[in-house]
């Protein structure tokens, strides 16, 4: 792994983060706080038929537990790809946020969940949000090694050589975690490797560092 705070093991990843902070707040959605609470807790267990009973009684498609986290979060963090399209056709908020900053494509892009990153991308799912971490979709995926969500992404206009607040790019991330067949995905696709992040190091010279001997002959090769 990268030296900390540029990466952290997995816990610094989505689902880990503790909740909130004080002075954040929210309001809760509209409607009927029972039926809220069971759209919610029907979501956590996964049970589509539950949620459309929820949502045909009257819960609101945004509502937010504890966390901040809607159904459409939860369905997304699980990869339940029929409960998150039963809340999208209910009109649930493709971009709203937990109170940690994680969106549902965010879930489902460290999840690897590439099916549901794309429907939530086709109804307007937005790609630059950072979460309280400032990692955005985009970071996720390469980190996490998710290839499909990668090239999800990358159909969608996401930059190619974007780079975080430590200038470290998707090549930069996945070259430092290992991923092989991202870095491969990301070269064939016109990555450059002469960028450097904020220490002055390239992608190789994070891939040398965590002795990652195929990614290193990857880019060695370029």
């Amino acid at each position: 792994m990268l030296p900390a705070p540029r990466t952290r093991p997995v816990a610094w990843l989505l689902g880990l983060c503790v909740a909130v902070a004080a002075g954040a707040c929210w309001s809760q959605a509209p409607g009927n706080p029972n039926l809220n609470a069971q759209l919610l807790v029907a979501a956590r267990n996964g049970d589509v038929a539950a949620v459309e009973r929820s949502l045909a009684a009257g819960a609101a498609p945004d509502s937010r537990n504890r966390l901040g986290k809607t159904a459409l979060l939860l369905a997304c963090e699980k990869g339940n790809a029929p409960l998150v399209a039963t809340l999208l056709r209910a009109g649930t908020n493709v971009n709203q946020a937990s109170l940690e900053g994680v969106t549902p494509l965010m879930a489902a892009s460290y999840g690897g969940h590439a099916a549901i990153a794309r429907e939530l991308l086709r109804v307007g799912a937005r790609t630059e949000p950072e979460d309280r971490m400032h990692k955005n979709a985009w970071v996720y995926a390469a980190a996490q090694g998710h290839a499909e969500v990668v090239t999800a992404l990358l159909d969608a206009g996401v930059a190619i050589d974007a780079v975080d607040e430590h200038r470290l790019s998707a090549l930069m991330w996945a070259a430092g975690q290992g991923h092989t067949e991202v870095v491969r995905l990301l070269l064939r696709r016109g990555a450059r490797i002469d960028l450097r992040d904020d220490r002055g190091f390239s992608a190789l010279d994070i891939a040398r560092q965590q002795a990652h001997a195929a990614v290193v002959s990857l880019l060695q090769a370029r």
